[in-house]
């Protein structure tokens, strides 16, 4: 197979394309590295059956080409994490919604297959847990922009799908709860990387809000392995999968456990969400998923725990911050972080 992944230099994409790849299927990575980088996929650069495109999904004429040429779509190419999302509302909205509507309208001109990556933020603040794939999404007001990404994913679940039921566009539709692992950072809000930097650096970890607002952290090896299948299995189109996770833990707990298997003696301290984003933000107290629609269509199984998942980081972390200490750090050693 031929796939092309849009968003492929993003941490999600890059492992994407390096596990296409190692099943012997040709990538093609499509990335504008607004928040990409090419570092994601260097390793890439010179196997076999891999192509990447520094450009936007906006470019039409490039898109249609690509889409064309390949065999699947996986679009991953999205505006994310809570940082950017409080700071840049519009860009946020314009690119999730345009450029889903984009690759959408350009794969059902030969009828490609598209996996969407869409997000547990759609359930908004339900508190019925687990969140399954048939519950209402409940929704902050439009006045709190920090709900604009939540909805923004949830249109392009409707038109998906709508693409699907009018014009048997086969799409898949997965919402990914919390993915981390090597090679994600916390430039736009990520918590588990920005605890492992913070406590590696000697820094504080700071947790916004009290810490009692729990996750489900789920290792990118095992969400890739999902979205693999998915896009191959025909009982999967026109069907959304929860992917993640089912071991919950709380913010406060997890910097207390990157506190402890780092060794750190960095403080922990407590921001109030007012302070660290925008007045009025509402965050959900609780991400729980229920997998078992995606267990028993493809046997999704997840191999990591939480200490795993959060060994992994410190492991990809450790290293650069080791060589910056003993060889007093330059700007590029820096950039591959």
């Amino acid at each position: 197979m031929h796939y092309l992944i849009t968003g492929g230099a993003g941490f999600i994409g890059s492992h994407l394309a390096e596990k296409l790849l190692s099943a012997g299927h040709r990538v093609t990575a499509m990335d504008d590295l607004c928040t990409g980088a090419i570092h994601n996929i260097e390793h890439l650069k010179h196997k076999q059956g891999f192509e990447y495109i520094v450009d936007t999904i906006f470019n039409r004429p490039l898109l249609a080409e690509l889409i064309d040429n390949c065999d699947a779509v996986f679009h991953l190419a999205a505006s994310v994490g809570v940082r950017l999302i409080v700071e840049s509302p519009v860009r946020t909205i314009e690119t999730n919604v345009k450029g889903t509507e984009v690759v959408l309208e350009l794969a059902n001109k030969k009828k490609k297959t598209v996996l969407i990556a869409s997000t547990s933020e759609v359930y908004g603040k339900s508190t019925k847990i687990p969140f399954c794939e048939d519950d209402d999404l409940v929704m902050g007001g439009t006045q709190k922009g920090r709900w604009s990404y939540a909805c923004s994913k949830a249109i392009d679940e409707f038109l998906a799908l709508a693409y699907w039921k009018e014009k048997k566009l086969p799409v898949v539709i997965v919402r990914l709860f919390n993915t981390v692992g090597p090679r994600q950072t916390g430039r736009y809000g990520m918590v588990l990387p920005s605890f492992v930097r913070a406590a590696l650096a000697g820094q504080p970890l700071t947790v916004f809000g009290d810490g009692k607002q729990s996750r489900c952290f789920c290792h990118v090896n095992d969400t890739v392995g999902a979205l693999a299948k998915l896009i191959e299995h025909p009982q999967a189109v026109g069907e959304i999968f929860n992917v993640g996770s089912e071991e919950e833990i709380s913010i406060g707990k997890l910097a207390r456990l990157v506190k402890l298997m780092t060794r750190s003696a960095s403080p922990i301290q407590y921001i109030p969400y007012d302070q660290a984003y925008e007045a009025g933000f509402e965050d959900m107290q609780r991400r729980v998923p229920d997998t078992s629609k995606v267990k028993n269509l493809v046997g999704f199984r997840t191999t990591h725990d939480t200490r795993q998942v959060v060994q992994s980081v410190i492991d990809y972390f450790s290293a650069p911050v080791k060589s910056r200490r003993s060889n007093k750090a330059s700007a590029t050693q820096e950039a591959r972080i």
